[in-house]
């Protein structure tokens, strides 16, 4: 197992001398958001279908709901939402720990904060493509970082 070399405040792998564990995290996270959003669509049509097509006359509040839930749900069992997975990166703590769930809804609450404003999200965009870490917004407020998972395997 590769031991993570990191700075005094960091647990998490250093990018200067580990910079595997940040290659295309970036376009990585895109694509698997585009991944998740197909995902909660998805979801979001069934639920319209469960509920006798009742959820279609309020579609967007019901697809925040799903979205707020799936990325809660998958952030906190597996520190990697299905299109994070499928990508092969997983969120981790600045003491490199994965998400537990109230870290898994503060940084769900955060993305959705940035997503519902203009500004956060491209300030969110700018980090992750400047940063050493790659971190958006959210990443910054709460220690958290995306990684690949495989080169922690």
């Amino acid at each position: 197992m590769t031991q993570f070399h990191s700075s005094p405040d960091w647990h998490t792998p250093d990018p200067s001398t580990q910079p595997e564990f940040y290659a295309d995290v970036p376009l990585k996270r895109l694509l698997a958001w585009v991944i998740d959003s197909i995902i909660i669509l998805l979801l979001s049509l069934l639920a319209v279908v469960l509920t006798a097509f009742i959820g279609a006359l309020f579609f967007p509040l019901l697809m925040l709901i799903v979205s707020f839930a799936y990325r809660i749900v998958t952030l906190s069992r597996g520190s990697a939402t299905w299109g994070m997975r499928v990508m092969a990166i997983e969120f981790r703590t600045w003491r490199g720990e994965r998400l537990d769930r109230s870290t898994a809804a503060l940084h769900t609450l955060g993305y959705s904060f940035s997503l519902a404003l203009v500004m956060p999200q491209v300030i969110s965009v700018i980090l992750m493509l400047t940063g050493p870490r790659a971190q958006g917004l959210t990443d910054h407020v709460l220690g958290t970082v995306a990684i690949n998972r495989q080169a922690s395997h």
